[in-house]
């Protein structure tokens, strides 16, 4: 579990290194940030077609092969990224890593099938601690390294990382046989019939497309915040408050058991409140970094508790179809997350900081008006 653990956190990371060098990357290739700013949405889209495309084949093929496979993909392109001269290259690069990087949704329900009924939501729990902890100090290691020796390192140092990682889960993962033995289009196929035939995995998966929407459009600007005339931030500077914004990561494992006690509802109702909450801190902490901190530590606390407590609930609703169920949810969750990113960057253009804060507030109030037509009977709950 521990391996399992490192191993979804340094492969989600390949999805956010970018966030705190927009500013370098568009001086680099001599963009504008906001053109900058379509890296982050790219590399989530390319996420999205993996988790649609990719993770279904968790259920078809022998899941440790899969890995190796596309660790290798993902190797060769962060290695393309960290020696691109041409920012059409780059967003090429960073899209085949977004869909690479999937191979942490296919370690989650993995580690889900090898725990036991009564401990699933724990053991989940603390896989996702992992991944998201990588979410949430990708940020800071980016920033320190691109200030040492520059932005290219970041990503040839995370090549050579996956290729380590391959050799490492190679070697130590339990060949796992597949669920399924039908042709890949059924395959995906019967993950859109999954979306129909399970209304609980649209509901959380809209819940989290929500939180993850202003997750990324806080995270993709408040380096231009910190960076900005208010802050005057130095890359080493912006890497700290990531720092602290991982934090947040220190609730995943409270989530699991929480899950497992099957207080999912409440408690989703409870971290949407929050996330809303951490919005109108951001907002008022424009010019105060204490409370900025706070807000992002509250955000991170909310997206992953929701995100716990949905994946323990979309995995009851079918076992021999876990990698489906969490392809199309995380799928779900990316595009808000994209959105949000896009959105997000356009906001602060158009409205500066406090439009970003308006967008953050907006999308968890709308899912907890949402959440609210739930009715407790509903599987999960």
């Amino acid at each position: 579990m521990l391996l399992l653990a490192a191993a979804t956190g340094v492969t989600v990371a390949n999805l956010y290194y970018a966030q705190p060098l927009l500013a370098s990357l568009a001086g680099a290739f001599q963009v504008s940030t906001a053109t900058a700013g379509a890296l982050v949405t790219l590399t989530q889209i390319g996420y999205v077609l993996g988790m649609l495309f990719l993770v279904p084949l968790g259920d078809r093929f022998e899941k440790r092969g899969l890995v190796t496979v596309l660790l290798a993909v993902a190797t060769a392109a962060l290695a393309l990224a960290g020696t691109a001269t041409g920012f059409p290259v780059l967003l090429g690069a960073f899209v085949i890593v977004g869909a690479s990087s999937v191979v942490a949704q296919i370690l989650v329900p993995f580690a889900a099938s090898l725990a036991a009924d009564h401990a699933r939501g724990r053991i989940v729990g603390r896989v996702m601690s992992g991944l998201l902890t990588g979410i949430l100090l990708s940020r800071t290691v980016s920033s320190l390294v691109a200030g040492a020796v520059g932005w290219r390192a970041v990503y040839l140092g995370s090549a050579v990382l996956m290729a380590l990682l391959a050799l490492a889960l190679r070697a130590a993962l339990p060949a796992h046989a597949p669920t399924t033995d039908v042709p890949y289009h059924h395959v995906l196929r019967s993950t859109a019939r999954l979306l129909r035939t399970h209304p609980a995995l649209v509901r959380r998966g809209l819940y989290q497309a929500a939180l993850f929407g202003a997750f990324s459009a806080f995270w993709t600007t408040v380096s231009f915040q910190l960076t900005g005339p208010r802050f005057h931030y130095s890359s080493t500077g912006v890497a700290l408050f990531a720092l602290v914004g991982a934090a947040g990561a220190t609730v995943a494992p409270l989530a699991g058991r929480w899950a497992d006690h099957g207080l999912a509802r409440p408690v989703t109702g409870a971290a949407l409140a929050v996330a809303a909450l951490a919005a109108g801190l951001a907002a008022l902490g424009a010019g105060n970094v204490v409370l900025l901190a706070l807000a992002a530590v509250l955000l991170d606390m909310a997206v992953q508790t929701a995100l716990i407590l949905g994946q323990h609930t979309v995995y009851q609703l079918d076992p021999t179809a876990r990698a489906r169920l969490n392809s199309a949810f995380v799928a779900l969750f990316f595009l808000g997350g994209a959105l949000g990113s896009e959105l997000g960057s356009m906001a602060y253009h158009a409205g500066g900081w406090g439009a970003v804060t308006a967008l953050a507030a907006l999308l968890p109030v709308l899912a907890l008006a949402y959440w609210a037509t739930e009715y407790r009977g509903t599987p999960g709950n």
